[in-house]
């Protein structure tokens, strides 16, 4: 499934729509250039977590823990490398009580990357403030979230 974001509050306000599909284990896996849109669309999924504050991107800290009405597992992938994963306990985070979210997921062992959904977010050439969403699921939990993620935008389309 694709979705076009043409600004920042667009794709904080999908990130509010996928944050009420969520249940506890979900894991969401985040591919996207530098300056994609990763965090800007994690600040929606926070706010839709309600969050007891803002997601900011963990690049240098790599994991933010935001309580709310689930846990957000926040992981900035981009400095890891493999080793580096079983140091920090990524493999606890996936699949724990709350909600992981991965920004630069390819990173990730293909073992962890088996149940969720995958949103890659892309630029588009002809407009700068417009993102592309491209969604594809993972396993059964990730392919209900994503038929449940397809029918709230096509309620909303139809509102």
């Amino acid at each position: 499934m694709r979705l076009v974001s043409h600004s920042a509050q667009e794709s904080r306000d999908l990130g509010q729509r996928l944050a009420c599909l969520l249940q506890p284990g979900d894991v969401i896996c985040l591919q996207g250039d530098l300056g994609a849109g990763k965090t800007t669309f994690v600040q929606g999924l926070a706010e839709g977590l309600e969050t007891d504050q803002p997601a900011t991107s963990p690049s240098f800290t790599l994991l933010h823990q935001h309580p709310g009405r689930l846990r957000l597992h926040h992981l900035d992938l981009y400095r890891l490398g493999p080793a580096d994963l079983a140091d920090i306990g990524v493999e606890e985070l996936v699949g724990e009580d709350g909600v992981a979210v991965i920004e630069w997921a390819e990173r990730l062992p293909p073992g962890l990357r088996q149940q969720g959904l995958e949103i890659a977010i892309e630029f588009d050439s002809n407009d700068e403030n417009t993102r592309w969403f491209c969604f594809s699921a993972r396993g059964h939990r990730g392919t209900a979230l994503l038929d449940q993620l397809r029918e709230a935008c096509d309620a909303r389309a139809g509102d």
